[in-house]
């Protein structure tokens, strides 16, 4: 018999438990949680999540064992997964693998969280299954390649399958029927980048969507219901329809040694992560040259072809999520405040001096840059000063990245400002849940994240 990949890994997706972790990768875990938890507090009052969970509301049960952290509300697993979903991608804070160009937590959480809560699951339960769906999601979204991700969403279609995973790791399913669910899950996949020209809100439904569909898939197949075998791999499947450079090794790669969980960034500016890398090296420039926002008269990103092809049509932005895939945007923002965070993209992004600056970037494909990418994500600018000076930044891991990492404080000092500024939680709410969440892996069982008082 040939090797399947679709196999091994819905093997190991079955078997993982918790013992079998490492124990820095399951900090690891613990720090992704709390930040995912913050960035769905951030969700609350956003319009298009207000949409998706007033559906949720309307199709589901009052009172089912999920909860839906930006509505207090309680439902179905099935519907809290998309609801929750929904709201952690809104603020574009959530986390971010670098070599996938695949967001995890936005789609394994949801999923995982409404069924432990529904299942009566430990925290220890919570955290394997969690790190099923980043090992098979990571590893989904590297498989798939560059080609995929210029036309799909990775994160709406790998994160089926990473939903899939994490839940059908809390079902208990053997390796057979996680492999059925891997199917379901596959051909539900879907996500196009088609969206951001007109300022649409489909990237929440990308992440509603892949966290339910998991969901759903793992359930159907804990009941008998069957999928492709080689969903990922086949000759109709999804690297067929949808790559043109994939490569099965990065399915299996290091399995159970290479903890692709731990490789994961956090996200310091709200914005798409394709900006972070010059961002940072703007910043860099203006500290080091002591530069004010009106020094600059030209701003060059030397950027790789995937930060082209997601920023390059937004070129007015219309609304605050869609400057937030607007290269100058982003680079006016650090300008003047030093960070581009929620309040400043809410409060200055159609200012006329953040304009004037934003018409000053391009963007130049770089082949060093290129070539790194996506498995280093480089930032390197080039500040033409009005004064006549050229200029030169490069950061080589940015602001979040594993090497440059967020410590325990500065992720809840994140998370605190993600609810002040969202209004989703008090500083006391906050505080208590995240507090309760550093110690997931002793609850016996998970209830609901934020306990409003």
């Amino acid at each position: 018999m040939s090797h399947n990949p679709n196999a091994e890994l819905a093997a190991f997706a079955a078997g993982l438990r918790f013992d079998d972790i490492p124990a820095p990768v399951v900090r690891k875990t613990e720090d992704l949680l709390v930040d995912w938890f913050a960035s769905a507090v951030a969700g609350h009052g956003a319009r298009p999540v207000t949409g998706i969970a007033r559906f949720a509301s309307t199709m589901g049960p009052a009172d089912g064992p999920s909860e839906v952290i930006v509505t207090g509300e309680h439902t179905s697993p099935y519907l809290a997964a998309m609801a929750n979903a929904a709201a952690s991608h809104v603020a574009e804070q959530d986390d971010v693998h670098n070599g996938s160009v695949f967001h995890p937590a936005t789609v394994v959480f949801p999923a995982a969280v409404a069924a432990a809560q529904a299942l009566g699951a430990s925290g220890k339960q919570l955290l394997a299954a969690s790190v099923a769906g980043y090992e098979v999601g990571i590893r989904v979204g590297e498989f798939l390649g560059r080609s995929h991700y210029k036309v799909f969403h990775t994160t709406g279609t790998a994160g089926t399958l990473a939903a899939a995973a994490a839940v059908g790791n809390l079902l208990g399913l053997d390796a057979q029927r996680m492999r059925h669910a891997f199917g379901s899950a596959g051909t539900q996949s879907a996500g196009l980048w088609e969206f951001l020209r007109t300022a649409a809100d489909s990237k929440q439904l990308h992440t509603a969507h892949a966290a339910a569909a998991g969901l759903m898939s793992a359930h159907l197949a804990q009941d008998g219901f069957t999928g492709a075998d080689r969903i990922l791999d086949g000759p109709q499947g999804m690297a067929a329809g949808m790559s043109s450079d994939a490569d099965a090794t990065r399915l299996t790669d290091g399995l159970g040694t290479r903890w692709v969980t731990a490789e994961t960034s956090f996200k310091y500016h709200a914005s798409c992560r394709h900006t972070h890398p010059a961002a940072d090296a703007l910043a860099q420039v203006m500290r080091e040259h002591r530069l004010r926002p009106d020094d600059l008269a030209r701003v060059v990103t030397h950027v790789h072809q995937g930060a082209i092809d997601v920023l390059g049509p937004v070129v007015d932005p219309a609304t605050v999520h869609q400057s937030k895939f607007s290269m100058g945007t982003v680079l006016a923002l650090v300008a003047r405040f030093g960070h581009a965070g929620l309040p400043e993209f809410e409060q200055h992004y159609r200012d006329e001096a953040t304009a004037r600056l934003r018409d000053r970037v391009e963007m130049a494909l770089d082949a060093e840059v290129d070539g790194a990418y996506p498995r280093r994500w480089i930032g390197k600018v080039t500040v033409h000063t009005a004064d006549g000076r050229t200029l030169h930044g490069r950061v080589d891991e940015p602001k979040g990245d594993p090497g440059n990492t967020l410590s325990r404080e500065e992720i809840t000092a994140k998370a605190l400002q993600l609810a002040a500024f969202s209004g989703g939680a008090s500083e006391t709410e906050m505080r208590a849940a995240v507090e309760r969440l550093w110690q997931v892996a002793q609850w016996p069982r998970v209830g609901p994240l934020l306990v409003v008082v």
